[in-house]
Order: C-alpha cells, then sequence, then structure tokens
C-alpha cells in the first residue's frame, strides 16, 4: 500500500486546540468492524460497549515536562531541548534548537544556572546526546523548569497540565500523552469495574517519534521508532485469564495496542516482561492478542491511520474518518474518540 492510501481531508477547524471542560463529554463515533455500521454517542456512553468479563487495558505512562528553554552559554542565545530518551547517569537522547548551534561541547544553561547541560554527542537524524548536571532530583528540577511537550498542531497554551495527562498516570517516562485515555475519569473507571470489566495496566513510554511523518511512499519502507514497553506479571495474569474466560481484551489506545502485540507470544499469552519496540502494524497485520479499541480520530498518512486501518479494515476507516468530518467531530490529541468491535 502507499502512505498517499491514507491521506484524507481534514479542514484545519477540526484540530481540537483544548480539551473539552468534561473529560468524559467528547463524542464517540462506535464502528463495527465486521461491517463498519457507525453510531454516534457520548464518550460517558462507552460503559454500554463493555461486558462483564471483558479486560481493558490501559497505558500508566506520565507525561514527563520534557521541554526546557534556556540559553546557550556564554553567548546567551537562545536554546530549547526537548528531552526524549533517559540514557542513564544524567544522559538523554534529546532534540535541541537551534541545532546548527548546538554540537559537541557546546555548554546551555536553564533556570538561572539551577541545571546545566553539555552537548556529548551527535545522533542520527538531528538527535544529540546531552549531559545534565545538577543538585537534587532530575524529575523535581523538571517539574520546576520544563513544560509540556504538546503535539506541534496545538497552538494554544495549555492552562491545567494535568489535562494532557491521564487519571491513572503514574510511571513517569513519556513525551507525549496516550491520548485516547485522556477521556476517562475516575468515576467512569469505577463504574466500568462494578460492571464486572476487569482493569488491567500497561506501560508505554510514548516518544514525539509518534508524530513524526511517514516519509516514504511504500508503507513498507517506513522504520518505526523504538519505544520502552512492559508488562507486570499482575497484569499477565489478568490477560491470560480473559482469554481463558473467553472475554475480550479491550485496548485503551494504540499505544496499550502496540504493548500487547509486541509482548504476547504467539499463542497470545502472556508473562512478566518488557522491551524496547518498534513494531509497526499496517494492513495485513494479524493480530495475537486485541479484540476491541478505543482511540482518538489519527492525523492523514500516519502510522496510527494505518494501525486502525489494519484492525478495523481499510475502507471501513477511511469512510468513518469521512463520516466524522461530516459530522464536524474534533480531531486529534484534544479530539474526540473512537470504539471499534
Amino acid at each position: 500500500m502507499k502512505t498517499s492510501d491514507f491521506y484524507y481531508d481534514l479542514p484545519q477547524e477540526l484540530i481540537a486546540q483544548t480539551p473539552l471542560e468534561r473529560r468524559d463529554g467528547s463524542r464517540l463515533l462506535v464502528m463495527r468492524k465486521d461491517t463498519g455500521a457507525l453510531e454516534h454517542r457520548r464518550f460517558y456512553d462507552i460503559i454500554d460497549y463493555l461486558h462483564e468479563g471483558d479486560c481493558l487495558v490501559m497505558n500508566d505512562s506520565r507525561v514527563i515536562p520534557a521541554r526546557l528553554l534556556g540559553k546557550r552559554v556564554p553567548s546567551g542565545g537562545a536554546a530549547e531541548v526537548l528531552l526524549l530518551t533517559d540514557k542513564g547517569g544524567g544522559v538523554w537522547e534529546c532534540l535541541v534548537r537551534p541545532a546548527r548551534k548546538l554540537h559537541v561541547g557546546a555548554e546551555l544553561s536553564f533556570g538561572e544556572g539551577k541545571l546545566t547541560a553539555t552537548v556529548t554527542e551527535e545522533r542520527d537524524e538531528g538527535n544529540r546526546l546531552v549531559q545534565f548536571h545538577y543538585e537534587g532530583i532530575f524529575l523535581e528540577i523538571l517539574e520546576q523548569l520544563g513544560k509540556m511537550p504538546l503535539p506541534p498542531y496545538i497552538k494554544e497554551e495549555l492552562k491545567d497540565g494535568e489535562r494532557y495527562q491521564t487519571v491513572y498516570s503514574r510511571v513517569n517516562g513519556s513525551a507525549a500523552a496516550p491520548t485516547a485515555g485522556l477521556h476517562f475519569t475516575k468515576e467512569l473507571l469505577e463504574k466500568i469495574a462494578a460492571k464486572g470489566v476487569k482493569l488491567a495496566y500497561v506501560t508505554l513510554h510514548v516518544g514525539l517519534g509518534t508524530f513524526r511523518p511517514v516519509k516514504v511512499d511504500d508503507v513498507t519502507a517506513h522504520k518505526m521508532h523504538s519505544e520502552f514497553c512492559m508488562i507486570s506479571a499482575e497484569t499477565a495474569r489478568i490477560l491470560n485469564e480473559t482469554k481463558t474466560a473467553g472475554g475480550r481484551i479491550v485496548c485503551v489506545g494504540t499505544t496499550s495496542c502496540r504493548t500487547l502485540e509486541s509482548l504476547a507470544d504467539e499463542a497470545g499469552r502472556f508473562s512478566e516482561k518488557s522491551a524496547w519496540t518498534d513494531i509497526f502494524i499496517y494492513p495485513g497485520y494479524r493480530f495475537k492478542a486485541m479484540d476491541a479499541l478505543i482511540t482518538n480520530f489519527h492525523l492523514p498518512e500516519s502510522t496510527l491511520i494505518m494501525l486502525v486501518s489494519a484492525f478495523a479494515g481499510y475502507d471501513h476507516i477511511m469512510n468513518a474518518y469521512r463520516e466524522a468530518v461530516k459530522e464536524r467531530y474534533r480531531f486529534f490529541s484534544f479530539g474526540d474518540a473512537m470504539f471499534i468491535e
């Protein structure tokens, strides 16, 4: 398939710039993947589509305030660093701006010297390895000095950083939110659990590669970025019990899906495991674990719209996206949701 096959026309005004006041008040487009039939609901209605014995799988990764604005030393010129991957020992792989002035040996200062850094290596695709120097706990310093790394298509300032976190986020490490989970409230999750739906958590630290455009015409030639993911022994047990009992595994978001599909064995069974995954799911892929998916609306020609097309069928998804545009759904991170079963 060609990348251009996954293009759809999206008016700019449908790209959601801010979250709704009520997390679970967004619209929900429900699709039957066997027929492509569509229903228009609200997200709080998701409970009507989850059944006793199902397992709802959520990514509990938490976005770190990974965007640092500082100065170059000694010139005083502006510099921006975006943390991507923790390499240990205070070293992070980062995106930097202006890249043409930040070569090996460049010195940086943030927060009037509370945090300093040195560029130690230049990597592929313009990334840098950066050694940070500080006293105390790095994440606490980030909380003071860092900003939330919102996607490039969001132009408005986010007033409350917690609205770019799921209510169940707990493991620091993502550079972008697992956005399908932003629709859940604690109250809605309590109602879902009371219905007899099991709640299980996996961790995949979302990298900014999730926004990287596919630059090749042949889909199969695209190289995916790597992301760290893990499944605990408890989650593995819940997933295996759900499968054995005939329940459905319902993934919240493409990150939960990619974690399960990366770490399941060929029979769709699970054990405690962690790994770096660069799994690329596009039409033709055979799913081993996931039975249903809650997801947002994704960018044209992105790897994420390819994943949902693999699950629900290319024609069904492209028709659903045309319907969502026609019905003026809100798109992308702060937008509306789909449930595909």
